[in-house]
């Protein structure tokens, strides 16, 4: 056999276990993909706790008026709840915060319990500021663990969570809402 008919071969040989490889990669690309796919779906499932269960979850924070606890078991029965959960530093917060006390009138009948992750100190100022103890239907106090955050899944600040007169779950709103809307929703 003639040395450009070896070269010739050799190349042949390559050129086929090449595209054999571009067949591998293609389905190896593909496996990947739907395996990629399938972890996302399982990811978006796990964020979702409190649509999986939708009473009101077994919380406990350190109310800022009097540093005792304060869980769900303290939660008066029969009365619609409302969990909003903030950061004293967020101007959306603050907001909304002011528009939840310019309209608590439609809140009467309504416990509203004001959560947040940040320092008692943090915490004990925004208090006073928005003089929250001149409304006995608002509880403020601070959830270290974090706990209700995890459990919503929270990403952004403000995030309130309504629940009716049985504990369970009406609607979620994330960020700035009007207070009418979310008295509407009851």
């Amino acid at each position: 056999m003639p040395p450009y008919a070896q070269i010739t071969n050799h190349y042949q040989t390559k050129r086929l276990a090449l595209s054999k490889f571009e067949g591998m990669r293609k389905w190896l690309f593909i496996i990947l993909l739907a395996g990629f796919a399938a972890d996302s779906r399982a990811q978006t499932d796990s964020g979702a706790v409190y649509l999986r269960f939708p009473a009101i979850p077994p919380f406990s924070i350190t109310k800022v008026s009097d540093s005792t606890r304060f869980t769900k078991a303290d939660l008066a029965k029969k009365k619609a709840t409302l969990l909003f959960i903030f950061s004293p530093d967020c101007e959306h917060c603050q907001q909304e915060t002011r528009a939840l006390i310019a309209n608590i009138d439609l809140f009467k009948k309504v416990q509203i319990v004001m959560a947040s992750p940040l320092e008692h100190h943090y915490l004990k100022k925004f208090y006073e500021e928005y003089k929250i103890a001149e409304h006995p239907n608002i509880i403020m106090g601070r959830d270290p663990a974090y706990f209700l955050g995890s459990f919503y899944n929270i990403h952004s600040f403000p995030a309130l969570f309504l629940y009716d007169k049985k504990g369970n779950l009406i609607k979620a709103f994330d960020g700035s809402i009007p207070v009418k809307q979310i008295a509407d929703a009851l």
